[in-house]
């Protein structure tokens, strides 16, 4: 830990001595910049000066003719390895004279000479970029004078100065900078650090070995020397807050078991509550079922009395016989549908088809006399369906809400029977953002909704039918458990259940399951 901490203390220390510096060096270099452009506008400024009062009298002779000495003036003043280019321009801003044509700001220069004509001074403007230091810089230094007669301007002096030689001097200055800096943050980092875990690191190291020995039955915990400043005061407070744990030691640890307790009863509750509610909707199902058992039974007594009969012939005992087994078949079907919805949760879960398991509740529900009336339409259209899951608590949750839609159709709120109708789709959604899980591990949602054309569900009740207890059904019917138990079911699994009505009539329940990844779907969301 403390190998790690000084590294990052030496980094740290470094990166802001380095950027500091860096700073600088910036600073320096603009500023000095700044400051040779100034001292050399300010040298051929002079230097244009002079020049002009040079060419005045023979410009004022001669205005369109220029004879040797004229541009022997020129290269006194301007020689062609100090400059870019120099023109001459008469009192009617034509140009009279050029050292060169080649130039790339040749017009811009002749245009500045003219300004200054006019302005009776000395122009400056930079003409160009080139690459400098930091970035594009200009890459000449472009000046203009009038050339003078009695006060009064007769013609003009522009010349254009390379600013190569400014930049290479800043370049070497740069290298001796970067030198400097170097070898200052080397040193000071040295120094910095030396310092602070003279400060810091040493004394945190020995607490560090202090605290590696530790025995319960220490007295004094942590020491740090008087010296250590802050560390001396956070050394007391440490030792008083484990002399505080120390104390608390058991009372900790009965708080704790206390809390296993509590958790473990917290959790049977909820088991019996659940299968408590399972039952619940089991027996409402036994005396359909019951009923349903009956006819099959009768059929098949009264086939086993017509075999009892000698005069029957072998073909009429054949078909006898099959007819008796497939009703056997029948009655054992249906026991064992029930048996698969009463039959105890684990604790665990399993990928399973939730489209089968609304197939199978579907087939045991549709024997109620409640559904009678009923018709039962499955729309279940999503391309995958494979959620992970208890199935016996998923075909609770769809075996109560089935049972609630029933009851709702058979109550209307008119009292006129109605032509039942209970509609389950399944779609698939993306994940929502209010159902926690990575989206790169759960590729979306099965999304199911159980709609009714029954009476709805009253807005003064939508914020209350998933609490416990809460039922609008008479006394006897109902266990208000129903909602609340599929609300904690489907919350366990990671997903979620809400409920609306209609924009026509009845209810919607929709369901949010997370879909299993090896379902082979990916979703955009």
């Amino acid at each position: 830990m403390l190998r790690g901490l000084r590294a990052k203390t030496i980094f740290n220390i470094a990166i802001l001595l380095l950027v500091g510096m860096l700073l600088i060096d910036f600073v320096s270099i603009i500023s000095l910049r700044s400051e040779l452009l100034r001292v050399e506008t300010a040298k051929w400024s002079r230097v244009l000066e002079t020049c002009s009062e040079q060419l005045s009298g023979e410009l004022a002779r001669r205005q369109t003719v220029l004879t040797g000495q004229t541009t022997d003036t020129f290269f006194q003043f301007f020689p062609q390895d100090d400059i870019a280019d120099a023109v001459l321009l008469n009192q009617n801003y034509k140009q009279i004279y050029s050292v060169t044509t080649a130039f790339e700001g040749h017009q811009q220069l002749i245009a500045l000479t003219r300004q200054s004509m006019s302005a009776n001074g000395v122009s400056t403007t930079f003409v160009g970029t080139s690459w400098a230091l930091f970035w594009l810089h200009s890459r000449y230094l472009a000046l203009a004078a009038p050339v003078l007669h009695q006060n009064q301007p007769i013609g003009g002096i522009g010349v254009a100065i390379p600013l190569q030689p400014v930049d290479d001097i800043l370049r070497r200055f740069q290298k001796i900078l970067l030198i400097y800096i170097i070898i200052n943050t080397a040193i000071l980092t040295y120094i910095g650090v030396r310092r602070l875990s003279k400060v810091y690191l040493e004394p945190i190291q020995r607490l560090v070995k202090r605290a590696e020995n530790y025995k319960e039955d220490d007295g004094l915990f942590f020491a740090v020397r008087k010296e250590d400043n802050e560390l001396n005061l956070l050394s007391k407070s440490l030792n008083l807050m484990l002399e505080r744990i120390s104390q608390d030691k058991h009372k900790l640890l009965s708080t704790v078991t206390s809390l296993e307790k509590a958790n473990f009863d917290l959790t049977q509750a909820q088991k019996e509550i659940i299968q408590a509610e399972k039952l619940a909707s089991i027996g409402r199902l036994s005396s359909g079922i019951a009923h349903e058992i009956g006819n099959p039974i009768g059929i098949i007594i009264g086939y086993l009395d017509l075999l009892k009969q000698d005069d029957i012939t072998d073909t009429d005992r054949s078909e006898y016989i099959r007819r008796t087994e497939d009703e056997i078949n029948r009655v054992n079907r249906i026991i064992r549908q029930l048996l698969d919805l009463s039959r105890p949760s684990n604790d665990g879960g399993e990928v399973i088809s939730a489209h089968e398991v609304i197939e199978e509740v579907t087939n045991v529900i549709k024997y109620q006399s409640t559904m009678t009336d009923v018709q039962l339409e499955l729309a279940l259209d999503a391309e995958a369906d494979r959620v992970k899951a208890d199935p016996n608590k998923l075909r609770q949750v769809f075996l109560n809400l089935l049972l609630n839609a029933a009851d709702a159709i058979s109550m209307p709120a008119d009292g006129k029977k109605i032509d039942g109708k209970i509609e389950i789709k399944s779609v698939i959604e993306p994940l929502p953002a209010d159902i926690g899980g990575d989206a790169a591990e759960i590729p979306g949602v099965l999304k199911l909704t159980f709609c009714d054309n029954g009476p709805g569900i009253h807005p003064d009740y939508l914020a209350n039918i998933f609490d416990p207890f809460f039922t609008t059904k008479e006394p006897g019917k109902g266990t208000g458990l129903g909602l609340s138990v599929s609300f904690m079911i489907i919350e366990s699994l990671g997903g979620k259940i809400s409920a609306e009505n209609h924009s026509g009539k009845g209810a919607c329940m929709r369901l949010y399951l997370p879909l299993s990844n090896d379902n082979g779907l990916a979703i955009d969301g």
